[in-house]
């Protein structure tokens, strides 16, 4: 009853949609020439032979979802790899690292007719779906042709297992019932999925334990190696609305204690640039751009904002120390993956507000591979502490990478659910 409300609702929901995805053109959030991709329309012939259909919302996701797609391309070079995502800057991403047997498009947003267009053109054989993207129609049309599909590094957080259970339980039943597998991240958001009634559930754990170190290029990183040497300096990655801010009191105080600081940020969404600057003017430091001619830093500058793509890797070979992004933002936080900086070497600190990403925050706080910053004050000590003090550093750095050495065989675990389950349907498809 529910989904089939639902499905009325988006049904008629064509206007609203065709102006949404104007304004997100007018607003540079969508690609004006593959828009049509959105309303499930596409250039692209479908490939002979077996498809594999993943999706993958946003960059986190994107990067977790690389780690399985090109283990899969590497186990079977004659599989074709269909790869969605919504985000742009997600698409720039897979672009640029996917294996030759992957493509990408945008996915449809949830309109059944474009959903249906969608799924009629490309028919995939399997589909993997990353985290906690969850859409009706798409998952009752994957359902509707029996496409198999597993749910992979699945999360759900309390207050969102509340929310579902309590508001909207038979709609959340009949999407996760689209799933012959859902692999949670952890056994206490396993038992969550359970409880909402998904099947097969287990919880392999978290694939972003089995990434690939952030590439970067070494001739950039001698450059800014180069153009910084001699300065104390730590980094603000992946920054959120408010954290540039705070970047930018905290270099005030550091800086009379710290002569020649340099801070980093480098945002999570670069096209943030002017409202960045916007937001250091009132401290009156000197903020410099890195852009898409990758200026250096000079000797004058206090921020240095890499408002680029594809680059944390560099930043953290660079940087000794490194806060991790929406920990602390406007938006209510959430965190993002601080294995990426911990298994470069780089010591970690982060905000108090990581609920996204808790259980690999709680365990590497344990582990003392990161360090949890209770407010702006505390961090500001710590990282005086931290860069005045470099065997406290590499304590820090050396305990991360024990942390991360120790989980690296959660892919392998995750393969073997998944294989049996697209062996068969793939297998069929050939």
């Amino acid at each position: 009853m529910m989904y089939s409300l639902y499905r009325v609702l988006t049904q008629n929901s064509t206007p609203f949609l065709l102006r949404l995805l104007d304004k997100r053109c007018a607003n540079g959030k969508e690609d004006p020439a593959r828009v049509d991709e959105k309303k499930g329309l596409t250039a692209l012939p479908r490939p002979a032979g077996r498809l594999l259909w993943v999706h993958a919302a946003s960059v986190g996701e994107s990067r977790a979802a690389l780690i399985l797609i090109k283990k899969l391309a590497a186990d079977d070079p004659a599989l074709h790899i269909l790869v969605t995502t919504v985000t742009r800057t997600a698409a720039q991403i897979m672009e640029r690292e996917l294996p030759s047997c992957a493509f990408h498009q945008y996915a449809p947003l949830d309109h059944p007719e474009w959903v249906e267009t969608f799924l009629d053109h490309w028919c995939p054989d399997g589909a993997l779906w990353m985290e906690s993207e969850l859409w009706p129609n798409m998952l009752a049309g994957l359902k509707a042709r029996e496409v198999p599909a597993v749910l992979v590094n699945a999360r759900l957080s309390e207050k969102s297992f509340f929310f579902w259970r309590l508001t909207a339980g038979p709609l959340c039943r009949e999407m996760l019932g689209a799933f012959t597998k859902i692999l949670a991240q952890t056994e206490r958001e396993a038992e969550r999925f359970r409880l909402l009634g998904g099947r097969g559930v287990s919880a392999p754990g978290n694939i972003k334990y089995s990434a690939a170190p952030l590439p970067f290029d070494k001739a950039d990183l001698r450059k800014i190696t180069t153009a910084t040497k001699g300065r104390p300096l730590w980094l603000f990655a992946s920054t959120h609305a408010g954290e540039e801010d705070m970047a930018c009191r905290i270099h005030q105080i550091l800086q009379n204690k710290l002569p020649g600081l340099l801070t980093i940020i480098v945002p999570r969404h670069p096209e943030r640039r002017g409202a960045i600057l916007e937001d250091c003017a009132p401290y009156h430091l000197t903020v410099s751009l890195r852009g898409e001619n990758k200026i250096l830093p000079q000797e004058e500058d206090d921020i240095y904002v890499a408002d680029t793509l594809g680059e944390l890797g560099l930043f953290y070979r660079l940087a000794p120390v490194a806060c991790i992004g929406r920990s602390f933002s406007l938006d209510g936080g959430g965190g993002h993956n601080p294995i990426e900086a911990a298994q470069l070497g780089c010591a970690v600190l982060h905000g108090p507000n990581v609920q996204y990403l808790q259980d690999i925050f709680d365990e590497m706080d344990a582990a003392g591979a990161s360090l949890r910053m209770a407010h702006e004050s505390h961090m500001t000590g710590w990282l005086l502490d931290l860069l005045q003090e470099p065997e406290r550093v590499k304590l820090l750095q050396d305990k991360g990478l024990a942390f991360c050495a120790g989980q690296t065989q959660v892919i392998d675990r995750i393969l073997d659910e998944i294989r049996p389950i697209f062996d068969e349907a793939l297998a069929g498809a050939a």
